[in-house]
């Protein structure tokens, strides 16, 4: 069967490889529909220190089960956590398993669903019959940003400003608005930030035009947001948030910084914050955006920049690589 293969960095091709035999517990799917993001990117740039080579990509899922069990039929739609769980770690003992230790994610640590076929445990499929592939593949990148929301114990009495609006970043200005809050989005990108008004996002920062600072101050009264959430990974912005949430606020982490960040420490203790780091997701956070989506509540449509089929994903990943900014998510039809 044919696969989505990342042979090394820059060099991504369709190759032959075996069909998976399922064992005990395990479903057998047939792959649809599957989204890339910024991880696949990173790992075709050469930037993922986590994944390895040869690597099939892929763990944004949809999926049809062709060989099931009573609770999840022949035939069921379905979406997949593509995380895996020790059990054993601090993480899993505290129920908290999307940070598990030793975790391997599809397409990263392990092989990934850009696969015509893939087995996966039962107990990781999150079944629909009502949300379409499309919506199906999103819903993974979505509860990135849902998690972050939870961390963040978002609620409508909450201003919440998410820093990013790429495909996590969208996920948590939905989320954040889902819960009810008030939801400010920065980014300058103007189109992004278009999605993200559809999205939920009830105020808009161009950060490449406005002072984000001042805005920020100007649309709470001069008290800051009380959750700023971090969708990009920049030193400045892991600063700007510490800087402008709220006294007694949350700040919450999505994005990896690739330097050091240097912080006027002394705020962390005068705020009295509460600093978080978010990872993957929960069992939670996958019910919440697909009882979202199901509610029409997240633009897909607007969302997702390119549907292409497997033939195409080589010379898509590379254009992708040349212009990132020009994408916003990427989907292979299988």
């Amino acid at each position: 069967m044919k696969a989505l293969t990342l042979t090394a960095a820059g060099h991504v091709s369709i190759t032959d490889t075996r069909e998976p035999i399922r064992k005990t517990g395990e479903l057998l799917l047939k792959v649809e529909m599957v989204g890339l993001c910024g991880t696949d990117l990173n790992s075709f740039r050469g930037r993922n220190p986590l994944v390895t080579y040869p690597r099939i990509l892929g763990h944004e899922i949809a999926a049809t089960v062709l060989e099931g069990s009573a609770e999840t039929p022949a035939g069921t739609r379905v979406t997949v956590s593509p995380y895996t769980a020790c059990g054993r770690c601090p993480s899993c003992r505290r129920g908290r398993e999307n940070a598990c230790r030793f975790n391997e994610t599809f397409g990263v640590q392990r092989d990934g669903a850009i696969t015509e076929l893939l087995t996966v445990p039962a107990i990781k499929v999150y079944a629909s019959s009502t949300l379409s592939y499309k919506e199906l593949a999103i819903v993974e990148p979505l509860t990135v940003g849902a998690h972050a929301a939870a961390r963040g114990r978002v609620t409508q009495a909450d201003t919440v400003a998410v820093i990013g609006c790429g495909g996590i970043g969208l996920g948590a200005i939905a989320a954040s608005a889902f819960r009810g809050a008030r939801t400010i989005a920065i980014d300058l990108d103007d189109t992004k930030l278009a999605t993200a008004q559809v999205a939920g996002a009830t105020d808009l920062i161009h950060s490449g035009k406005e002072n984000v600072a001042e805005r920020l101050r100007d649309l709470t009264a001069g008290d800051g947001p009380d959750v700023i959430i971090e969708a990009i990974g920049l030193a400045e912005t892991f600063r700007l948030a510490v800087e402008e949430v709220a006294f007694t606020g949350r700040v919450v982490y999505i994005g990896y910084p690739k330097d050091h960040v240097a912080y006027e420490a002394k705020l962390f203790i005068q705020k009295e914050l509460d600093i978080m780091g978010s990872r993957n997701a929960l069992p939670q956070d996958f019910r919440e955006v697909m009882a979202m989506l199901d509610a029409g509540r997240f633009p897909v449509d607007a969302a997702v920049t390119a549907i292409i089929p497997l033939e195409r994903a080589p010379s898509m990943l590379a254009e992708w690589s040349a212009n990132p900014a020009a994408f916003t998510k990427i989907m292979i039809q299988m």
